[in-house]
């Protein structure tokens, strides 16, 4: 049985083969309609979701099984004081898999070594991500052709971006990748990323404020949100929350094949013009992100299609 908490719980050589397959999954999906009949897919949600959850609950339906699960901690057995490992290992009682979401950093971890069945971190904190980078690196593959060679910004809230914190993290094992980190000082990556990752590995990268002056350079951009929720005060989110505006006039500034991502929702850092542009790639990495689940529940299952 085998956990997946971050993305680096997967080789490179595991990593090409999930994508390969969720390629397939996404040129033949007949082929895998019925693969997971007669298997239970359990979201246990202790935040808000849209994306990660409902495409979770897609995935699993695709696949021919079936979902059960809860959105929010106030809806489960946490508002009376039930602990992650006693509530995995219900779960465990109920579900052939689980996917956990939690605000509090490593918690999907202590599921796991409770838990009889295969749990899938859906994001814990300000921590990790692991199945939106698998999206993001299916979504980069398949837009341009490649992982390595490639030259990306990340831009925004770079501190508490657990989205972010896993694509570097990912995207370090491939050759020739360079980031410019796009911030305000008060949201720059955080040290454990930049030496214990960047550094540590002698990844080049460089930190600006302005996105304007990263632009030029970039085969892909990564926009993020500030996310009020991992703020201690209003007034600190106020000041930053519209730091960054992508809009068409910054565009100009762009190769005209770089490829705009983000893990969505957005608030207001990516103006509604820019959807109409062909760099414009956030939905369809939305898209993306069910054929990866769908794939990581086959491998995670074991389930063979032919």
């Amino acid at each position: 049985m085998r956990h997946i908490m971050s993305p680096l719980d997967l080789s490179v050589e595991e990593l090409d083969q999930l994508l390969d397959l969720a390629n397939d999954i996404e040129k033949n999906p007949e082929k895998y309609a019925h693969a997971c009949a007669g298997k239970k897919l359990a979201t246990l949600f202790y935040e808000p979701s849209t994306r990660t959850r409902l495409s979770f609950e897609a995935a699993m339906l695709n696949l021919g099984g079936s979902v059960l699960g809860f959105s929010s901690a106030d809806s489960s057995s946490a508002a009376k004081g039930e602990s992650v490992a006693d509530t995995i290992r219900v779960t465990s009682c109920y579900a052939d898999i689980c996917a956990i979401r939690h605000p509090k950093e490593g918690a999907p971890l202590v599921a796991s070594m409770a838990s009889s069945i295969p749990v899938i971190n859906a994001g814990d904190g300000g921590h990790q991500h692991p199945t939106q980078t698998l999206t993001d690196l299916l979504t980069i593959r398949s837009l341009k052709g490649r992982l390595g060679d490639l030259t990306i910004g990340l831009c925004g809230d770079l501190k508490f971006g657990r989205t972010v914190h896993s694509l570097i993290q990912a995207l370090v094992r491939y050759p020739n990748v360079k980031f410019i980190l796009i911030s305000p000082e008060e949201l720059r990556l955080p040290s454990y990323i930049r030496d214990g990752v960047l550094n540590k590995q002698q990844i080049p990268y460089k930190e600006v404020e302005r996105l304007e002056d990263a632009l030029p350079e970039l085969d892909l951009l990564y926009m993020t949100r500030v996310q009020k929720e991992r703020f201690f005060n209003e007034e600190d989110y106020v000041r930053m929350k519209d730091f960054y505006i992508l809009d068409k006039a910054k565009l100009e500034l762009a190769k005209p094949d770089m490829y705009i991502l983000h893990p969505l929702p957005r608030v207001n850092e990516i103006a509604v013009e820019v959807d109409s542009d062909p760099r414009a790639a956030y939905f369809r990495q939305a898209q993306y992100g069910v054929y990866v689940r769908m794939a990581l529940i086959l491998t995670l299952l074991e389930v063979k299609v032919c």
